[in-house]
């Protein structure tokens, strides 16, 4: 038994009997003073006195020791978290007292917000049926994050921002760069241009957990060495971009109507990187190489010196009018489920709100780390998709170091498929056997499918105890 937990409830036991602390104190032979200290939780509940407590007031002893203070805490803590109250500073000794003292309101606050937050969700799961792939209902959670104001703007711009492509092009054209030797000509740059020289940490050293760092004052940009050579050119135009272009940039935030600063400081960094794909992979020679390779993407690669995830988000950026590739579109996703970044080309529609239909071979790639997954998907309302997929492993560090494993996906529709390497070999014409996928559990109105993890909204929720189909949520009709 936790006697310090046990104050407030002696507390309320008094006020549920009208007594004052002196009534109460007589009944139990003991001073108002001691019981006083009993119930803010100064002294200790001792054994014999709650024996006495259940004998005078007939309380049932199991439930009135009961210790779920513990869980009720917890379940607090969780929901000071999320992002309903992000800024309201909920310090964790406010919610201990609030357990300690007001059990009773703090159960109430937990059941306000998990309606709070149940509702929101059927909200959330109903504007995205009302919205599209690039589109966004006003009032329905935009900007409840600021990845998700910033993933808006870039879907509005269809991943394409041609005046960042222009700058790039200008870099080349400055004569300053060379394709064999791109580091060295980016460092150059850097030095005449902004007066910024470059220092590289030896592995190990202290700060070598931080990629890129710019002191203004000193005009140093510090990288680790422990980036490969790739990464550490795309850091180099990365930095360009930030002290050559924040103007562009800007104008481009600015127009997307951003509503944090955080949302504004993410949005400046994604079109940093846009921009450094933009220099390393140029627009038209990409372009022609992905089509001599038929969009080979470890091809590709191997050309522009570029990793294989770089090289897929620069396949969704052509859309050049008059001069465009594949409309693909692109998904990484964490091992957990979660799509930590999106962005829909091909007309594909991903969910707003929690992870995507588990049936997607962005998932089911993690049964195979590092082999390419190939699927042929069909939606429910019949489009047809060409998707492939693969893991990725990232880390600077050595064998003891923990190293991160995404799932990254591209794909387009069928229309395309054939333009793609990838596509050879594989029936492209046997729509029997396309993979039946959905976009969400809550989305998908497909009965008979053993991976649904929860009901349809749009489907009345049927459970039988006599009868269960393939999943527990679709019972078989009588």
């Amino acid at each position: 038994m936790r006697s310090r937990r046990l104050g407030s409830k002696v507390r309320a036991l008094r006020s549920e009997r009208e007594l004052t602390q002196k009534a109460m104190a007589v009944e139990l032979g003991i001073s108002p003073s001691y019981l006083n200290l009993i119930e803010h939780n100064n002294r200790p509940l001792p054994a014999e006195l709650l024996f006495k407590m259940a004998a005078k007031y007939g309380i049932d002893l199991g439930e009135f020791a009961r210790e779920d203070d513990d869980r009720l805490h917890d379940d607090l803590m969780e929901a000071a978290r999320t992002s309903e109250f992000e800024d309201d500073g909920l310090s964790e000794q406010a919610l201990h007292r609030l357990v300690r003292d007001q059990p009773g309101l703090g159960r109430a606050v937990l059941k306000l917000f998990r309606s709070h937050h149940s509702a929101r969700q059927s909200v959330a799961t109903l504007a995205e049926r009302i919205a599209g792939p690039t589109e966004v209902v006003e009032g329905f959670g935009r900007g409840l994050l600021p990845t998700e104001e910033v993933s808006d703007l870039v879907q509005v711009h269809r991943n394409h921002f041609p005046a960042l492509e222009a700058a790039a092009e200008a870099l080349w054209a400055s004569g300053v760069l060379d394709a064999n030797n791109l580091f060295a000509g980016l460092v150059e740059h850097l030095r005449m241009r902004h007066a910024v020289t470059l220092e590289v940490l030896p592995v190990g050293a202290e700060g070598t957990d931080t990629l890129r760092r710019f002191d203004p004052k000193r005009r140093v940009l510090t990288l680790s060495r422990a980036l490969r050579p790739r990464t550490l050119n795309f850091q180099l135009a990365v930095q360009i971009a930030l002290l050559e272009h924040r103007a562009v940039i800007a104008e481009i935030v600015d127009a997307g109507g951003l509503g944090s600063a955080d949302a504004r400081n993410l949005a400046t960094l994604a079109l940093a990187r846009y921009f450094a794909a933009a220099v390393i992979m140029p627009y038209q020679p990409f372009l022609a190489a992905a089509a001599a390779h038929r969009y080979d993407i470890e091809m590709l690669g191997h050309r522009f010196r570029a990793s294989f995830e770089q090289v897929c988000h620069r396949l969704t950026t052509l859309r050049r009018e008059g001069a465009e590739g594949v409309p693909f579109h692109f998904v990484r996703v964490d091992i957990a489920g979660n799509i930590i970044k999106q962005h829909s080309g091909s007309g594909i529609r991903f969910p707003r709100f929690g992870a995507g239909c588990s049936l997607w071979n962005v998932y089911r790639c993690f049964q195979a780390p590092g082999r390419i997954r190939i699927q042929v998907s069909r939606m429910p309302n019949g489009e047809r998709f060409f998707c492939l997929a693969t893991t990725i492993r990232k880390g600077i560090g050595g064998y003891k170091d923990e190293h991160t494993v995404h799932a990254i996906g591209l794909g387009t529709n069928m229309e395309h498929a054939r333009k793609l390497v990838y596509s050879d070999g594989v029936a492209l014409d046997v729509p029997a056997a396309d993979v039946r996928i959905g976009v969400t559990c809550r989305l998908c109105e497909r009965e008979g499918c053993a991976q649904r993890a929860f009901p349809a909204i749009s489907v009345p929720l049927r459970v039988s105890l006599d009868e269960r189909g393939l999943s527990p949520f679709d019972a078989p009709r009588r």
